[in-house]
């Protein structure tokens, strides 16, 4: 049977890279036999603007129907979009990858995984305002804890079996000091080390080659990957997937980008890497690996965009990277 995918092309840039990375994702399935079975639908900005709401009825009823969801940036209206997606189907664990491409320039050597918690913390969305006060509630439990720590501890016994837990259990003693305990707990077998999340993103930018698997909150994971893209060579070249039980909603890190849309400037990369992940969830790796080979040798030709150096298109890119995952 076909897995089916729902694509939302989203926001700003939006609709440029994700056509891009359709092209590569595409051009893989062909070539390894993968049955895809595609339908697009509007969410975001502009669904706000036409249907009065960010996510449609329709839209929601393909969501609940498809095994994936691959979603381009959405704008002003992303919680109303990215949130409810993670929320509705549960979708904990946030895995961003952050490693240096070859050819691209880096501020720094970095190859890591951020493990994300990714429906807890302040993004549950528990805001309030009594006259002057706001006031937002910081969830975390314990069930979601270790369900968040033992999709760490996979990866890092796929890796180099150490894991660096990041948290402010100094400042936020409960809240905080249960995510540290529990994951600790969870993480016991493995080489394990700590950080508050302040002295983390200043190790990113000073020694990023001393993280290998890193386990955090939501809200903390958001601001730190930012940070590690920068370091790996820019945000464009980011990608991320939201992972449950029975689903998964695969996404480029970077935001939509309204000052470049329809420039055709924007890089493709970071959604066609985001493609790469979808393949590699299904148990496809074969064809992961095709697009990741494909995206170095593009960039070793110098068919890029310009953030990056290049003088091509968002369109010539993912064209060409797809010509080369065909073979």
């Amino acid at each position: 049977m076909p897995y089916k995918v729902l694509i939302i092309p989203g926001d700003g840039i939006g609709p440029e890279v994700v056509d891009a990375a359709l092209y590569v994702i595409k051009a893989a399935a062909e070539r390894f036999g993968v049955e895809l079975e595609m339908k697009m639908a509007e969410a975001g900005d502009v669904a706000l603007r036409k249907y009065g709401v960010a996510m449609p009825q329709e839209t929601l009823k393909l969501a609940d129907a498809a095994d994936i969801i691959f979603k381009g940036p959405i704008g002003e209206s992303a919680y109303d979009v990215t949130s409810l997606i993670r929320m509705r189907y549960t979708l904990y664990a946030n895995i961003r990858p952050v490693k240096n491409l070859p050819g691209v320039p880096a501020l720094k050597e970095i190859d890591c995984v951020f493990v994300r918690e990714n429906v807890e913390d302040v993004y549950v969305g528990a805001e309030y305002r009594v006259g002057g006060v706001a006031i937002a509630l910081k969830i975390i439990t314990e069930e979601g804890t270790r369900r968040i720590a033992r999709v760490a501890k996979r990866y890092a016994e796929m890796r180099r079996r150490k894991v660096t837990v990041v948290h402010k259990a100094n400042v936020l003693r409960v809240v905080d000091g249960l995510f540290r305990d529990v994951a600790l707990e969870e993480l016991r077998e493995l080489e394990v080390d700590q950080m508050y999340v302040d002295a983390a993103a200043m190790e990113l930018v000073r020694n990023p080659a001393r993280f290998d698997v890193v386990l955090t909150t939501n809200q903390y994971g958001d601001i730190l990957t930012d940070l590690a893209a920068q370091v790996a060579g820019g945000i464009g070249l980011a990608p991320s997937g939201n992972i449950g039980d029975a689903k998964a909603m695969f996404e480029p890190v970077h935001g939509a980008a309204f000052d470049i849309a329809g420039k055709g400037i924007a890089n493709p990369i970071a959604a066609i890497l985001s493609g790469a992940m979808m393949f590699e969830w299904i148990g496809r790796k074969e064809a992961a690996d095709a697009i990741r080979f494909a995206v170095e040798k593009s960039i070793e030709k110098d068919v890029k965009t310009p953030d990056i150096g290049g003088r091509n298109t968002t369109l010539e890119v993912g064209k060409y990277i797809s010509s080369i995952v065909s073979g």
